[in-house]
């Protein structure tokens, strides 16, 4: 009997040490679990302003519903209430709320405040509310491609939400409550807050007066054009800044665009094109620099020029006739510009049209950004030294090209485009973000003679719908057609540039997408709508006019 008492004994002094020794940390969190209940408290989400300050996101507060289904009863009774005032499926609700194996289920996501009020009046039992934060953008839709939108946890989907969200997302704090046996917290229980850190805000280069006149003019071209889409951007010569970038399409009423998850893709950053006469000046632009040609110097141009097992042709019929490179670059000659490559040669415009950024891109780092198409120099074919030079067998973003212009507007020197301008901590305390190193693609003198023939253009040539009253507008139209070109009835229109020509402060490009059947060309489509751009944006940045009263360039249509 002894021996038995004795085992007996040791058994329980075994278990009492397991329990208390080797297990405690366990059943230690096992009763703290059923005891306490935990919220996850969600951080603010970081804002988005403009350049002046101007809000263009920010996270206002919002109530959440939860339930405790520990603290329900009656499952079906308190669904068939709740469902209605939420908006949500009652049986899926019921599921829910008879899960008595959980503490914590979500009923309905950031309600609005009539919502949480019909709630809250109810008095329904193990019902409750989470404070959490929604995203809202003051400015409605305007720039919504641009800003993208956020998840209903607040997590970045698109754009620059999504581009920075680890930046704006913050850290997420957690409180825990003592609760009774049937879940409810208890008043004098103990209570464990970890804080939520706020999200960085980010200032950017967008300027919210001048985002909603371009996506208003661009709204307006398009439907004047009977334009399928289209595109601009406008940006600062000297510091890269972004000031504003447009999306609009045509198959819908000319607003500017929707935060839902089939918004409008960022058009300038992530839709590729062939440009068609924009990059004429590239090889003229290279074959200056090297000193192959001059801006006088002349060709003999026929109407028609065969390369390879190819034939290029001007957009007009016309006689054989001697052309200087000025004029070349001012009618846009197709066979021109394809014997100005000539002397430039396969490397040469292979190396230029890489260092004026083609085929990269352009450091934005935008979710979703193309970097474009540019053919390596070994896949050349016969007619790749026909194509190429005039802008097809190329493909390029609308920011790539308005880079091109801007860099010969900043008299030669790259400087990268920016959108993101300075972030605010959680402190308050504002850093600016560093700026990419600028690059030499052109000399100044190179630089400063293409930016007197690209005002040929708009005074004399192609480009005479882009000029605006006072100022002297340096530019190129763009017309090119779209892939497949068997079947596709859609063209390419643009027009790229800056001004003002004797002291460039902005750069802007227009695109449209336009039928056939439709006045297409870049000089017709886009044109006007550059002019009016750019007439604001001179406007909003109070640049004095480099024309004299009455120096007879036309007025804007």
């Amino acid at each position: 009997m002894l021996v038995v008492v004795l085992v007996a004994f040791t058994a329980i002094g075994a278990r009492l040490v397991q329990l208390q020794g080797f297990d405690a940390a366990r059943y230690r969190a096992l009763a703290r679990a059923q005891r306490t209940t935990g919220v996850t408290v969600p951080a603010e989400r970081g804002a988005l302003f403009d350049r002046s300050g101007a809000s263009l996101a920010l996270s206002v507060p919002v109530a959440s519903v939860y339930a405790d289904p520990r603290r329900i009863d009656d499952p079906a009774g308190v669904a068939a209430r709740l469902a209605p005032m939420v908006g949500v499926d009652p049986d899926r609700l019921r599921g829910e709320l008879a899960r008595r194996d959980r503490a914590f289920v979500w009923v309905a996501r950031k309600v609005d405040a009539a919502t949480r009020r019909r709630v809250a009046a109810a008095g329904l039992p193990g019902v409750g509310f989470v404070e959490e934060r929604k995203r809202h953008y003051p400015a409605g839709a305007l720039a919504a491609p641009v800003l993208g939108f956020v998840g209903t946890d607040d997590q970045g989907l698109a754009g620059l939400e999504a581009a920075y969200d680890e930046v704006l997302s913050g850290r997420p704090g957690r409180r825990v409550d003592e609760v009774d046996p049937r879940g409810r917290v208890i008043p004098d229980g103990s209570r464990v807050v970890e804080q939520a850190r706020r999200g960085t805000d980010l200032v950017l280069t967008l300027d919210r007066a001048l985002q909603y006149e371009v996506e208003r003019i661009l709204a307006e071209q398009v439907a004047a054009a009977g334009a399928l889409s289209g595109m601009a951007v406008v940006r600062d010569v000297r510091t890269g800044d972004v000031l504003a970038m447009a999306t609009v399409t045509g198959t819908r009423p000319p607003v500017q665009g929707s935060r839902d998850p089939g918004a409008l893709p960022n058009a300038p950053l992530v839709t590729v094109f062939e440009p068609g006469s924009t990059a004429k000046v590239i090889p003229i632009a290279a074959a200056m620099e090297q000193g192959l040609v001059g801006p006088e110097d002349t060709f003999v141009v026929p109407d028609a020029i065969r390369v390879a097992d190819g034939v290029y042709r001007d957009h007009e019929p016309h006689p054989t006739e001697v052309l200087s490179v000025r004029q070349i670059l001012g009618r846009s000659s197709n066979v021109g510009t394809i014997l100005v490559a000539r002397r430039l040669g396969a490397d040469g415009l292979d190396a230029a049209l890489r260092r004026f950024g083609l085929g990269r891109p352009t450091g934005l780092a935008f979710p979703g950004e193309a970097a474009g198409i540019v053919p390596a120099r070994r896949d050349y074919t016969g007619t790749s030294m026909g194509s190429l030079p005039v802008g097809y067998g190329i493909a390029v973003t609308a920011m790539q090209m308005v880079d091109v212009y801007a860099t010969i507007a900043n008299g030669g020197r790259f400087v990268p485009p920016r959108l993101v301008e300075a972030e605010i901590g959680p402190d308050g305390r504002r850093r600016s973000r560093p700026r990419a190193p600028a690059r030499r693609v052109l000399s100044e003198r190179t630089a400063a003679t293409l930016t007197e023939m690209l005002t040929t253009v708009v005074e004399e040539g192609t480009g005479r719908l882009a000029a605006v009253p006072g100022y002297r507008i340096a530019g190129k139209t763009g017309t090119a057609r779209k892939v497949p070109y068997a079947t596709s009835q859609r063209y390419m229109a643009s027009f790229a540039g800056f001004a003002p020509a004797s002291r460039p402060r902005y750069a802007a490009i227009v695109v449209l997408e336009v039928p056939e059947d439709r006045r297409y060309y870049g000089g017709e489509a886009a044109a006007p709508a550059f002019a009016r751009i750019l007439a604001a944006v001179l406007a909003a940045g109070r640049v004095a006019p480099d024309l004299p009263p009455g120096s007879g360039v036309a007025p804007v249509p």
